[in-house]
């Protein structure tokens, strides 16, 4: 499975920019004036991951194969998209496909880059997003609950739905389902507002490090740990530079990790993945899981026969696999253990599977 993440905001807050940036591209256009993008453009990168590296090496493969993320850079959306203004529409319908919401909200203050409102307010311009998929979920679930269609859901569809516009009503959180249903089920729902999030900050570069007013605000609403500080042009440049001239820009701008690791790192605990790695002559690879994934489901990541035919799974956590320099060494000295189809596959471990054909 690969993660698809939309990046959502207000019309020049940074999309396009931090979208380049992360997808090292140009494909999307950045100007000064509201909604250069129309179509949204979709970039994938491959999730870095020292642990492939090193596995690799071990093995001497002749290919080694990342994992994938995909960027989606969604149109700018403005008060009143769910009834069509702007581009609504549009960014409504493209929303609806991403597996996490990146609400990208201006956090800098600038004379030469327009802003769509009169000032810098970045859980003002947040909310605007919110509320406009919230009235389109409304829509939505009315629509689908009335008299003529109603009749089409099974039951559990129903459910969710009067829950969820009961919610609204109440104005509570609507993400509160994800603890009465499962998830998968949730997802076939179409619903905007229980989507994943993270909140990325775009800050000018001298608060980068230490960020600024605005960053503090979107910090104490929406808590640290699901807010992350960019700056989209800065991100920008240092894609243009190579390996070393990269650490040595980053070393003195004091940034530790760039936008593209804090987003996938992000993405990956809010979604609850992990990774999991094959590994041999030919290629070493990784493989990304839902946690608690059972083994017999982690075989049919790689092919449906494996899972049909499932037989068991040679198993090397990746502590043994490289303090035994390999999976010949780890199986010497007992570190190689032989899991059923109902193991749940831990982050990190090194797996082949047995399987009939």
């Amino acid at each position: 499975m690969s993660l698809k993440c939309g990046i959502v905001g207000l019309p020049n807050v940074g999309k396009s920019t931090l979208f380049n940036a992360l997808t090292n591209s140009s494909k999307a256009q950045a100007a000064n004036f509201p909604f250069c993008t129309i179509d949204p453009n979709v970039g994938s990168v491959f999730v870095p991951d020292e642990r492939l590296e090193k596995i690799s090496k071990i093995t001497k493969s002749k290919k080694t194969i990342h994992t994938n993320i995909s960027f989606v850079d969604i149109a700018g959306l403005v008060k009143g998209a769910s009834k069509g203004e702007g581009l609504g529409n549009k960014f409504l319908a493209h929303i609806r496909e991403v597996d996490a919401i990146t609400h990208l909200t201006r956090c800098f203050e600038s004379d030469e880059i327009q802003n769509v409102n009169n000032s810098v307010d970045p859980l003002r311009d947040i909310e605007i997003v919110e509320t406009e998929m919230l009235l389109a979920d409304l829509e939505s679930i009315q629509n689908r609950l009335g008299k003529s269609k109603r009749k089409l859901l099974d039951n559990e569809q129903s459910q969710i739905l009067t829950k969820a516009l009961d919610c609204i009503n109440k104005n509570e959180d609507m993400t509160n389902l994800k603890n009465e249903f499962d998830q998968k089920i949730l997802s076939k729902t179409g619903l905007l507002s229980i989507k994943p999030n993270i909140y990325v900050c775009n800050v000018d570069e001298k608060s980068l490090k230490n960020g600024n007013k605005f960053v503090e605000s979107c910090i104490k609403k929406y808590g640290e740990d699901n807010v992350i500080v960019v700056s989209a042009e800065i991100e920008n440049q240092i894609n243009q530079l190579n390996i070393e001239e990269k650490k040595i820009y980053m070393t003195d701008s004091g940034i530790e990790k760039t936008g593209l690791d804090l987003l996938i790192q992000k993405g990956y605990k809010i979604l609850k993945l992990e990774t999991y790695f094959t590994s041999g002559p030919e290629e070493s690879r990784a493989w990304t899981i839902e946690k608690n994934c059972t083994a017999v489901k982690a075989a049919g990541v790689i092919h449906s026969d494996f899972e049909k035919g499932f037989i068991r799974a040679e198993t090397i956590s990746y502590e043994d696999f490289i303090n035994c320099n390999g999976s010949n060494n780890a199986k010497t000295m007992g570190k190689l253990r032989l899991e059923g189809k109902d193991y749940l596959v831990k982050d990190g471990d090194i797996l082949l599977f047995r399987f009939n054909t």
